[in-house]
This record gives C-alpha cells, structure tokens and sequence, in this order.
C-alpha cells in the first residue's frame, strides 16, 4: 500500500499542489487523472521521489520515503517499477538490453545466467519472447509499449508507476496496454497507479480513481461512481466529449 499525506508542491509563486492525502491499495488499479495543468504528473514525480514536495510525505507499507535512512529510501526504490510516458527505450540497445538495463544496474549479485532468464520471463509475460533481439526502431508504439512494461516489471516491484501509458497508442492497442497492466498488478499483488487523462483507461481498469482540479483533490471513488459524482469540475472532465453524454 502506497498513502499520500498532505503532499504540497509550488513552483515560486505558483502551487500546484495543495495538500493532496489519498491511498493506493495492494493489488488494485489505482488511476489519477484530471486536465493539463492540474499537478498529476506532479504528484507522480513526488510520489517516486523524483521531487520533493515542499510538505508531506508519502509512505511505502508504512516507510517514509523522505524521513527514512539512505538505506531504507534505496531499498523502497529497489521496490518501484516505472513504465515512462514515451516508454524511455535506448536506442541503441536490443529489446533484451533494454529489459535487462534494471537488473544491470541493480543487481549486481545476480549472474548473467539469472538476468538472463529473468528478463526472458518478463518478455514472454507481455508476449515478446520473439522479438528480444530486435531493435527498439524495429517494432511498433504497442510494442515499445510492452517492453517498457517488461522493464519496469524485471526487479518484481512492489509498486507499480505508469505515467499515460496509452500515449500516442491506437483504441485497441490502448485496451490491450490496460488489460496487460490490470493483469500484472493482479497476477503479482502489486500497488499500481496510472497517470492518464484516457477515459476508456478509467472505465476499463479504474478501481480506484483520484480527479485533480486546481491543485486539489477534488473527487475519488471507483469507476462504477463517477459517471454519477455531484463534482461539476469531474462532470466537465468525464463529459468533455458529446459522445460520453449521448452514450450515457
């Protein structure tokens, strides 16, 4: 479980985050979402301790990531899979290498012989066994898509980070891409959170969801409740597009 405490963030005068408090269970699809501009990327960023938020903290199965010894904060990191919004391969590098660049830089007591079949399972569990060996120039957006899945996933974390994984992605492709990520935050007990403004993502996966607006958490519940929230800022959001409003 992943519990956010009062999480505050400004940039000289601007603050982008006003006191954000919310958790993530274990093994259920937890999405932020809410418009460009609201701090979701923010507070993703706070989340994984890529900034450090001007107040709060965020806990880890009960463990400060800001108050802990520089032990206890390496070993949650060693805990966190991250799948970046434009999926982050090198370019330079194969599939395997790609996939295998975690456990490289981590892990060092493992054998090459262990990395290897570690990284073997985490491309047969996204479907990409065949393609290990191609370049990341080779393959299409889904499948870069999945091999940086395969990479976030080859340490086994704990905790799981997407930031827009359907970016740029086709329909069906984007379903795909959900389905996998629901599947593996089941499969593997893992506290997951997504970062999307895709609604089909939150209709499809959304077991817990958390709106931003302004700086603020505005709204949070499932995605069985929101199309019905009193919230007029997530009304406006859900029902951006004439199409959701007909459909419903």
């Amino acid at each position: 479980m992943i519990e956010i405490v009062n999480i505050k963030k400004a940039f000289g005068d601007r603050e982008v985050l006003k006191g954000i408090s919310g958790r993530f269970e274990n093994g259920n699809n937890s999405l932020i979402i809410g418009a460009s501009g609201t701090g979701k990327s923010v507070l993703l960023k706070c989340i994984v301790g890529l900034i450090q938020p001007d107040e709060g903290d965020v806990l880890f199965d009960g463990r400060s990531l800001f108050k802990s010894s520089v032990n206890e904060v390496k070993k949650i990191r060693r805990e966190m899979g991250m799948l970046f919004q434009g999926s982050a391969l090198f370019d330079s590098l194969s599939v395997f290498e790609n996939v295998r660049f975690p456990l490289d830089m981590l892990m060092a007591e493992m054998s090459d012989g262990e990395k290897n079949d570690q990284v073997m399972h985490s491309l047969e569990r996204v479907g990409l066994t065949p393609a290990a060996h191609k370049m990341p120039a080779e393959i299409s957006g889904g499948m870069r898509k999945r091999v940086g899945i395969a990479r976030a996933i080859v340490m086994n974390p704990k905790y799981l980070f997407c930031d827009e994984p359907n970016s740029g992605l086709d329909p069906m492709t984007s379903i795909k891409i959900d389905e996998l990520i629901s599947d593996i935050t089941d499969e593997f007990n893992m506290t997951t959170i997504v970062v999307t403004h895709d609604m089909n993502s939150v209709m499809g996966i959304g077991e817990y969801v958390m709106f931003l607006h302004e700086g603020l958490k505005e709204w949070d519940g499932d995605s069985n409740s929101i199309l019905h929230s009193k919230s007029q800022a997530l009304r406006e959001f859900v029902f951006a597009s004439k199409i959701m409003e007909k459909l419903l």
